[in-house]
């Protein structure tokens, strides 16, 4: 259990030292990862850039959509990649840092065990998890993200402020939180289900579609459902269209382009609850 394996063991650090043994922990952890990966370096390079061209062609055919019919639910190119290069890079981060919660992967960890002797160790079982796996190959995802952001910088022609200016990194921080939450949420149906479950991709992988496209294209069902239910809509689009200059067509405060780090954050910390409730109804597989 997570509790057999806090940090007020005995055999950790004090209470007031807690959060720099945990990062002196996950430093270690991904130090592990890094020299791992690194050691066939050409193989890390292929990876990266395979990945590099893969969200390439897919941003070259939603380009070629715009060349056909010129705008996208009144949303011009540019200002669909402000939305598409965002996403990419919040994505890509988190699919980075949280590999270790990727459903398929950690499904694997239960069936061979492994989970197990995660709970055994004197450290945090989360931080363990977290730690356990670093695609550094999705480097190649956020330098195209960030190409394709700056390509929407320059075709948008945004009258920047420095209020536009912080709330980018405010957004990616959103948005590394809020799929970093779906990836957390997806590990733990795996404490129940142990295989990954296919509908897991559609909030990970096909919300990452969904949110890299204007919200007001889609049924109104849907909007609702990623407003009210999973905020993804605070998330990016409310912080595009005040980047873009854009009117809001569904009449939210003022202020709703600021939730978008709070969003992300109460995903994250919802999921994080969830996680800690699987974690006390775990039984082992007996692998």
């Amino acid at each position: 259990m997570e509790s057999q394996n806090s940090l007020e063991n005995p055999r950790t650090p004090p209470q007031q030292n807690w959060l720099v043994f945990l990062l002196d922990i996950y430093r270690r952890l991904l130090g592990v990862q890094i020299r791992s990966q690194m050691t066939y370096r050409s193989s890390f390079l292929l990876d990266s850039f395979g990945v590099f061209m893969i969200i390439g062609f897919e941003f070259s055919s939603l380009a070629l959509i715009f060349w056909r019919f010129d705008n996208l639910g009144g949303w011009q190119l540019g200002e669909v990649a402000v939305l598409y290069g965002l996403t990419t890079i919040g994505f890509g981060i988190m699919d980075m840092t949280f590999s270790g919660f990727d459903p398929g992967y950690f499904g694997r960890q239960i069936r061979m065990g492994a989970l197990d002797q995660l709970m055994l160790r004197p450290v945090s079982i989360t931080i363990q998890v977290l730690g356990s796996a670093f695609e550094l190959r999705r480097i190649g995802r956020i330098a195209q993200g960030c190409i394709i952001l700056g390509l929407a910088f320059y075709l948008a022609d945004i009258h920047w402020t420095l209020a536009k200016l912080a709330l980018i990194p405010l957004v990616i921080f959103g948005l590394v939180c809020f799929f970093g939450g779906l990836f957390v949420i997806g590990a733990t149906i795996t404490f129940w289900t142990v295989e990954s479950i296919e509908v897991i991709n559609i909030f990970t992988y096909g919300g990452n579609e969904m949110m890299s496209y204007p919200m007001n294209i889609y049924p109104t069902w849907m909007r609702n459902f990623f407003t009210f239910i999973l905020p993804a809509i605070f998330v990016v689009y409310y912080p595009a269209l005040y980047l873009l200059d854009k009117p809001d067509p569904f009449n939210f405060p003022a202020f709703a382009h600021w939730l978008s780090p709070l969003a992300g954050l109460a995903v994250l910390l919802a999921a994080l609850r969830f996680w800690r409730f699987g974690l006390n109804h775990y039984q082992s597989t007996g692998t």
